[in-house]
C-alpha cells in the first residue's frame, strides 16, 4: 500500500466510510431484531432476538468507539449512509414472522460476505475488528436452525421463503454495488483512478456474495 500523503489520506477516508457503514448497520440490525422480536410466536423466540438484538448494539458500540478513536463522530460516519439503508429495509418489509426471519439470515449473512472480502485489502487493526464483529457464527446458526425448523414444520412455507430470498439477494447485491460505486470503496484501495480494475474487482465481489448465498439456500433445502 503507498504511503504517499494523497494514497494515505484516500486510505483513511475509505476507512472512516467503512466503519460509518458498519456501525449504521448494525444500529440498524439492533432495532430490526428488537421490533422483530415482539411478534415472535413463542416466548423463546423472543428471547433469542432478543439475545441477537443486544450483540448487534455490542457490535455497534466496538465500531463507534473505533472512530471515537480516529476522532471521528460516529453519527456524523453515520449519515451518509441512512438513506440507502433506511430506503433498503423500506423496500424489504417483511410480510410475517416466517419472512423476518429469512431476511435477517439473509442481510447477516450477505452483510457478513460483504465486509469478510472487504477485509483483504485493510491494514491488520482494521481487519481484526470486521473479524470480531462478521466471523461470529453464533447469529447466523440461530437463524438458520429456526428457518431448518420453521420450514420442517411447515414444507409450504419453501416455495414463499425461496422466492422471497432471492428477492432479499436482489436488493442486497443491488445496494453493495451502489456503495461500492458511490462511495468509491476499491477504487479507494487500488489506486484511486482506475475505474475497470475497480469494476472487475466489484463485479467478483458481487458474483462472490450470489453463489455464497445460492449454497446457503441449498442447504436449506430451498432453491437459491
Amino acid at each position: 500500500m503507498s504511503s504517499s500523503p494523497a494514497d494515505t489520506a484516500r486510505y483513511n477516508r475509505f476507512v472512516a466510510d467503512l466503519f460509518g457503514m458498519m456501525a449504521y448497520g448494525e444500529l440498524s440490525a439492533f432495532e430490526r431484531f428488537s421490533a422483530d422480536a415482539r411478534y415472535s410466536p413463542t416466548l423463546h423466540d423472543r428471547a433469542v432476538l432478543g439475545r441477537i438484538a443486544v450483540v448487534e448494539f455490542r457490535h455497534y458500540e466496538l465500531v463507534s468507539s473505533r472512530l471515537a478513536s480516529m476522532n471521528i463522530d460516529a453519527e456524523d460516519a453515520m449519515l451518509p449512509f441512512q438513506a440507502a439503508v433506511d430506503y433498503f429495509h423500506s423496500r424489504t418489509r417483511p410480510a410475517d414472522w416466517f419472512e423476518s426471519l429469512m431476511k435477517a439470515y439473509v442481510i447477516d449473512t450477505v452483510s457478513a460476505d460483504f465486509y469478510r472480502a472487504i477485509s483483504q485489502y485493510v491494514d491488520a487493526a482494521t481487519r481484526e475488528l470486521i473479524e470480531q464483529i462478521q466471523d461470529s457464527e453464533e447469529t447466523t446458526e440461530v437463524l438458520r436452525e429456526r428457518l431448518k425448523s420453521a420450514l420442517a414444520d411447515d414444507p409450504r412455507l419453501a416455495s414463499r421463503l425461496a422466492l422471497w430470498g432471492r428477492r432479499l439477494l436482489g436488493e442486497a447485491l443491488t445496494q453493495a454495488q451502489r456503495v461500492s460505486y458511490e462511495h468509491a470503496f476499491l477504487a479507494s484501495l487500488i489506486g484511486g483512478e482506475d475505474n475497470a480494475a475497480a469494476k472487475e474487482l466489484v463485479s467478483g465481489l458481487i458474483s462472490g456474495l450470489a453463489r455464497n448465498h445460492s449454497r446457503r439456500m441449498t442447504q436449506l433445502g430451498l432453491t437459491g
